[in-house]
């Protein structure tokens, strides 16, 4: 809690630091003050604009490391979420709580200054209010999906000034939900319809997270509840038909920078790559530093070559680092698989774009081909590479993409959309399947989302949950999602989550292939110069084979997690917040109130 309003105190006196792209100017910081800000609409949205990326910025690595890693999709050995437990004091930990509080604190504090605010249009002041109250909404979905029972901080500054920071308790998971829908529920009455997406929140943006809440709280009591089903089934289905929103037709190029802004996009981090300094760090994507193989650019500042899509997560693709690379399009006909990991033999044609796409395994091996540097050997033990999502490829894609090459390492502008159409759908058709709604027509959600994806699919005419929870992992994957799937299903139903025979937490196999490098470095061989000879490669597994080993054969304490409880599902609220108030650790009960009551806000002179 020291931590939580430290950052409240800091969000009162200071937005933020540098310019953005164009939509994300903001104030500077030699310039601004409360009393001297706000004075016209343009500041108003200048005002708003961080909400969309500082605040969040350390969040990212903790976005991926329980999104992805804890849930079975990312290998990412660090602080413990490979293994199911996560290291508190880690720096993934620390920054991911850090950042959530701060971004409810610096919404809470962005609402009261456009409140107080006289010169802009109430049309303006109700749209950026919308704005915060969306974000705000957002941070607190995540913290009570990783936390559990956390406070809730509706206005910092009050809370600062009367002193009652240090005592606060923690919130039952009921009502930190209802508390969420209070929030979505106020933003939507002061958002726009926008007709055309802009990058910017809006009212059907705040509808499909309200939908996505309300399937979340369905389980929340320990049993199914049909009312939360049903309000989840109509709010998407609201969404689906009248929005004016489509799935676009290229499931991968929703990732492209070009498709920063897109139908599919309902909310997004959306990042700069001109920052130039310290003062605007914070601003920028730095996920392709932290996902990409070394020399994917020539910044020489990736360090994902050891990272990759975990082993199970191969196997609910169907297509493994172990399959022939020649024989491998048979089974390989999910565009959404080469979306997510990389394997010898993928090109990108997003990539490297002034050379005609990048070619992974030539990029790996061949120092002729391979344009900043050559490795000669594959980094992870996965036998895949997972620098495609959330990635740009080197400066020339950039520039392709936005105009201008990254003003420095670690930088990029590719937006991070963190709630997209196509998971709509899902939850619409999930929501279906367990009681809340008209089945067919969640069987067609699931038939589209499928249809774009998959090489000619044929639609069913039936389905079951267990094929939306399949289908919620293959379209989500590195999105920073899947793990709160896991949380969702371990309210009502913690038994599926740890020990489905799908991909239960207990039986994934979330260790690292063995005896990969021969083959691979064969394959090559084979591979270069006969790119379009499939017949000329050779995919030879070797005498002590390429495999995935026995847990008895060779020690990789995190290959199973078989001794996993429920208890799992929740992170501790970190140690120096329960030192600074007790009353948030974890053996105090939490509170129960009217949040409906005490917490309101009231727009109603604006």
């Amino acid at each position: 809690m020291k931590k939580i309003f430290n950052i409240a105190v800091v969000a009162v006196m200071v937005l933020s630091l540098t310019g953005c792209e164009d939509f994300l100017d903001r104030p500077t910081i030699d310039n601004y003050s409360t009393g001297n800000y706000y004075q016209n609409d343009n500041q108003c949205i200048m005002g708003v604009n961080y909400l969309y990326n500082s605040p969040w910025y350390d969040f990212v690595r903790g976005f991926l490391a329980v999104g992805d890693c804890m849930a079975g999709n990312y290998h990412d050995d660090q602080y413990g979420f490979l293994q199911l437990s996560p290291q508190a004091a880690g720096d993934y930990a620390t920054n991911m709580s850090k950042s959530l509080w701060a971004e409810n604190g610096h919404c809470s504090t962005v609402i009261e200054n456009i409140v107080a605010a006289k010169g802009p249009s109430s049309e303006i002041k109700r749209q950026t209010i919308g704005e915060a109250l969306v974000w705000k909404a957002m941070a607190y979905f995540y913290l009570v999906r990783v936390y559990g029972e956390v406070p809730i901080v509706h206005k910092p500054a009050d809370m600062i000034n009367d002193g009652s920071y240090g005592t606060v308790y923690r919130n039952t998971k009921e009502n930190l939900y209802d508390y969420i829908l209070m929030v979505l529920e106020t933003a939507e009455t002061l958002l726009p319809k926008n007709s055309t997406p802009n990058g910017r929140v809006d009212y059907w943006s705040a509808r499909a997270l309200e939908s996505k809440v309300y399937l979340t709280m369905a389980g929340v009591s320990g049993q199914l509840n049909e009312e939360y089903l049903k309000k989840a089934f109509e709010i998407s289905k609201d969404v689906i038909d009248n929005s004016g929103r489509h799935l676009m037709s290229d499931y991968a190029a929703i990732f492209y920078g070009e498709n920063n802004i897109s139908e599919e996009a309902l909310i997004s981090w959306m990042w700069s790559g001109k920052t130039t300094d310290a003062s605007g760090w914070t601003a920028q994507n730095s996920f392709q530093n932290d996902l990409a193989f070394g020399e994917m650019g020539q910044m020489k500042d990736n360090w994902g070559a050891w990272k990759g899509a975990q082993v199970n997560l191969q196997e609910i693709f169907g297509v493994t680092a172990l399959d022939n690379p020649a024989t491998r399009a048979d089974i390989d006909k999910d565009v959404r698989r080469k979306t997510t990991y990389m394997l010898p033999g993928d090109v990108y044609p997003q990539f490297w774009r002034t050379v005609g796409g990048l070619d992974v395994l030539k990029a790996v091996f061949d120092p002729e081909y391979a344009r900043f540097g050559c490795p000669e050997s594959w980094g992870s033990n996965t036998g895949t590479f997972v620098s495609v999502k959330h990635c740009f490829g080197d400066n020339d894609d950039h520039v392709a993409m936005f105009g201008y090459a990254p003003a420095r390492n670690m930088t990029s502008a590719v937006a991070t959309h963190i709630l997209r159409l196509g998971d709509i759908y899902l939850v619409n058709a999930e929501a279906a399947v367990l009681g809340g709604g008209d089945v067919a027509y969640g069987l067609a959600r699931l038939n589209d989302v499928r249809r774009r994806s998959i090489k000619d699919y044929q639609d069913v005419g039936s389905y079951t949950f267990e094929d939306v929870w399949v289908e919620r992992r293959k379209e989500l994957a590195m999105e920073g999602d899947r793990w709160y799937d896991y949380v969702r299903v371990s309210y009502y139903n913690p038994e599926f989550a740890l020990n489905n025979p799908i991909d239960g937490l207990k039986i994934q196999k979330r260790g690292d292939y063995v005896n990969k490098d021969y083959t691979y470095k064969t394959f090559f061989d084979s591979y270069k110069g006969n790119e379009n000879n499939k017949a000329a490669w050779v995919w030879d597994l070797g005498e002590d084979p390429f495999r995935y080993p026995d847990p008895t054969e060779r020690a990789q304490p995190q290959a199973y997690q078989t001794s996993l409880s429920a208890s799992v599902f929740r992170m501790p609220i970190t140690a120096d917040d329960v030192i600074f108030n007790g009353n948030l650790a974890s053996d105090v009960e939490p509170i129960s109130e009217n949040v409906r009551e005490k917490y309101t806000y009231d727009f109603s002179n604006l």
